[in-house]
């Protein structure tokens, strides 16, 4: 295929300050209406979705859970609340921008027997899927136009069934679970006559007044707060909910009383409820996960049988990244033993800045809860998770953010006094020598402990496989006594093939997930030692129109030695020899590292399916242009330098290798390649411009452009402005918007709920290029989030990239 040169756009006069662009002949226009781009794109957007697969406890079924197309405008415009750093519907009592179902499909692992589940609404939004414990059925829950209903499928039958009427109450995204031993589920219901939300004042009582008497409370740029006694009133009135047992019959046992249920969770043996409500007094500045929260053990009387904490409000957390809040935190039932409860503990006054030999400590506390808690674990470090196996098994871990640290730790839940032993230490930026995570089964109560075998001492793990050659997710076993690895799998070319779960003890039976660049992501099941392979999906290209594309990982140097990387794509058919360069777009997304090391790794497979969809770079490949995705763009700080300190160098450094390898290769034309990125991407987006001249344009989608707006801290940066006033004002392009002399679109959502990138960010930056002259234009999507997921507003997203990249960089002229 021969490639023709495009025709290019007289040079018009450029505005004040600006770069001498081809100016379009006719401005795009600004009238309020969805647009619709050219049709390839369209596909695309509309292209049908794979469905995700969920494996039984007993893992021999599969369910295959369906997923809809893009929701339209109209239902994302529908009734919404956000208070408290939540949003939920006052119809449905349930959390608004979820990913719904519309249909299930149960799949037998071991010959591939369908069972289509039938009795579903036609207009079903479902949500919530649980296997039971005894993985003979499902529960899930049916958003309706009047409320949340609970519904359940049979295996055997593969019938579904209405079990309650749109009674649930979700706003809390408390979905019901199932009561271990039982055939009942627990689930919060809306208070029976609650009545009508408080209405607001026609005036208000007074000021809203907040106020500090010297206490240190600083607090990051939280989205969706209450704002004042109104909306405290409305979080109580959706918030509150009854406790309740439903039998798969209908029938409703109340539990506790309306209360503001944050968290509920039953016991392995299902005696008891951890139960979580919150209680005044709120906060204007933090959300309901920092509210005061009493923690309690009710019994199947609904009677509080221990009590493991009043917290207060928990608006004081110091902003160093590893600082948590004092008192019992995390608090979980162990998950291998009948009704034993787990928590930590800081020691160091959850400061992570405070110097500490011990900064936490997990206990764990026995039924009937009369005895004082038994200290399971103490940590140098900040405690993270844990993996129950038995009473002599656990894995505990531990991180340390500014060492980029883990550890992992053997410990004997049932001997609390034998010392724990050190089992891995690595740094999660060290991708090459990442162990895995450990590989967990479901027990007969439905709870995840560890996968055991070899007398219950080895574990295994599932890993990505980080490597010089590409990402191989692989299969080991490792000994906890002695310290072995054995691989029972590695993913090899011309494939990436992860394992997904494992069938036995034994480990020769295990389903992986398996792609190529040209074949989309099934499931198989593979014999490992046989080594026979049996598919089991037959899912299907959504965008087979694609799948000619030519893809390839190319690595490169940046100018201080730092090794990049990054995906390259390029149209069917394309020769540089014979066509000439394109037109480029980089699409990226800074990373943080303290390790010059980790920051050369390569984190990709050349072997995966490229899932096409608004969100991805590669679909201007339909357009004529060369697209270089996830370049890396490496900020690194080792040793007492910090990594932003030199951000704007290493960004700029990083950019002009990756644009120097495009048109060495000869696929990229240097006069016409954009940037884009999305949140902090467009952050580097606006940067790269007011500091570079390598690109014709940009592509700056939901981001934040002054960093004074987020004075405690932002991504991965601890120090506040007072701390580092230059670094906030030296990355901010806000400041240096007077710099940028090349076309910049701007997108945001309007109702963006992600902390720190307020639209105002976007509204701001907007006004100070125009005030400068600069050539940029404004989208704000109504109704959308960090995230976009409306269907028009995909499209017309879709039509301002298309005519942005067609006008400034495809037509762009040459020396321009």
């Amino acid at each position: 295929m021969r490639w023709i040169s495009l025709l290019v756009a007289a040079v018009l006069a450029a505005a004040p300050f600006a770069h001498a662009f081809a100016e379009p002949v006719e401005p795009m226009p600004t009238d309020s209406v969805y647009r619709v781009p050219s049709q390839e794109l369209v596909d695309i957007i509309d292209a049908p979705k794979t469905p995700h697969a969920y494996f039984s406890p007993d893992r021999d079924w599969m369910l295959l859970r369906e997923r809809p197309s893009y929701p339209s405008i109209e239902e994302l415009a529908e009734p919404e609340l956000r208070l408290g750093g939540m949003r939920f519907s006052p119809v449905t009592n349930a959390p608004t921008r979820t990913w719904s179902y519309n249909g299930f499909l149960f799949v037998r692992i071991e010959d591939g027997e369908e069972r289509r589940v039938t009795g579903l609404p036609d207009d079903g939004r479902f949500e919530n899927v649980v296997w039971s414990p005894d993985s003979r059925s499902i529960a899930f829950t049916n958003t309706t136009s009047d409320g949340v209903e609970l519904w359940t499928a049979d295996l055997e039958s593969a019938e579904a069934r209405r079990v309650t009427g749109p009674v649930l109450n979700l706003v809390a995204g408390t979905a019901p679970t199932w009561i271990p031993g039982t055939k009942m589920l627990l689930a919060t219901l809306v208070p029976e006559g609650r009545g009508d939300p408080p209405p607001a004042p026609a005036a208000p009582n007074g000021p809203v007044i907040q106020q500090n008497l010297g206490r240190v409370a600083p607090a990051r740029t939280y989205q969706d707060l209450l704002e004042n006694e109104h909306d405290a009133e409305l979080f109580e009135h959706y918030m509150a909910s009854e406790l309740a047992r439903v039998s798969l019959a209908g029938g409703i046992e109340p539990l506790a009383g309306p209360s503001l249920v944050w968290d509920f969770s039953p016991s392995p043996d299902g005696r008891y409820v951890l139960l979580q409500t919150l209680h005044r007094p709120f906060s204007y500045l933090v959300g309901a996960w920092r509210f005061p929260v009493r923690i309690e053990v009710i019994d199947s009387d609904g009677d509080v049988v221990h009590e493991v904490a009043d917290l207060p409000l928990r608006d004081d957390i110091p902003i160093a990244r590893g600082s948590v809040a004092t008192g019992p935190r995390n608090v979980i039932w162990r998950a291998d033993a009948p009704a034993t409860l787990s928590w930590l503990e800081a020691q160091d006054g959850g400061d992570a800045a405070r110097d500490a030999e011990i900064r936490d400590i997990r206990y764990q506390l026995e039924a009937p809860f009369d005895d004082p808690p038994d200290p399971l674990a103490t940590f140098s470090l900040r405690a993270g998770g844990i993996y129950w196996g038995h009473d002599g098994l656990a894995i505990a871990t531990e991180w340390w953010w500014p060492t980029r640290s883990i550890r992992w730790w053997r410990i004997e839940p049932g001997n609390p006094d034998e010392e724990p032993t050190l089992l891995r230490e690595y740094s999660w930026e060290d991708s090459y020598n990442d162990p895995g995570e450990p590989v967990q089964t479901r027990t007969s109560s439905g709870r995840q402990v560890l996968l055991t075998a070899d007398d219950a001492q080895t574990v295994y793990l599932i890993g990505q496989g980080a490597s010089p050659e590409g990402n191989r997710p692989f299969l080991d076993s490792f000994n906890t006594i002695t310290g072995d690895t054995f691989r029972h799998f590695r993913s090899s070319a011309p494939y990436y093939e992860e394992p997904s779960i494992v069938l036995g003890k034994d480990a020769r039976l295990v389903v992986t997930r398996r792609e190529a660049v040209d074949e989309v992501p099934n499931y198989f099941l593979r014999d490992l030692a046989t080594g026979e392979v049996r598919q089991l999906t037959a899912f299907e290209d959504p965008t087979p129109f694609l799948r000619n594309i030519q893809k390839e990982i190319i690595r490169y140097e940046r100018e201080d030695g730092i090794a990049l990387n990054g995906t390259l794509y390029l149209p069917e058919g394309y020769s540089p020899e014979e066509d000439g360069p394109l037109p480029m777009l980089i699409w990226a997304y800074p990373r943080e590292f303290r390790s010059a090391d980790a920051a050369g790794q390569l984190d990709d497979s050349p072997y995966r399916f490229d899932w096409l969809g608004w969100y991805s770079s590669v679909v201007w490949l339909t357009q004529g242009f060369a697209v270089l995705d996830g370049p890396s763009m490496p900020i690194i700080g080792e040793g007492e330098e910090q990594p932003n300190d030199t951000y704007v160098e290493q960004l700029v450094s990083s950019a002009k290798a990756a644009v120097d390898e495009a048109v060495r290769r000869g696929v990229a034309d240097p006069d016409r390649v954009a940037i884009g990125g999305h949140s902090y991407g467009a952050f580097m987006t606006a940067n790269l411009l007011a500091h570079s001249d390598l690109f014709a344009a940009g592509l700056a989608r939901t981001g934040a452009y002054n960093r004074t707006l987020t004075p405690f801290g932002f991504q991965s940066e601890d120090r506040t402005l007072w701390e580092a006033p230059e670094v906030y004002f030296e990355m901010s392009p806000f400041m240096h918007a007077d710099t940028i002399d090349e076309p910049i679109l701007i997108v945001h959502g309007d109702a963006d709920s992600n902390p720190g990138t307020f639209p105002m960010q976007s509204e701001r930056f907007y006004n100070a290029l125009k005030g400068l002259g600069k050539t940029a234009r404004f989208v704000l999507l109504p109704h959308e989030s960090h995230s976009y997921r409306a269907r028009e507003s995909l499209l017309h997203l879709m039509w301002e990239t298309e005519e942005w990249l067609e006008r400034y960089v495809k037509n762009r002229a040459a020396g321009e």
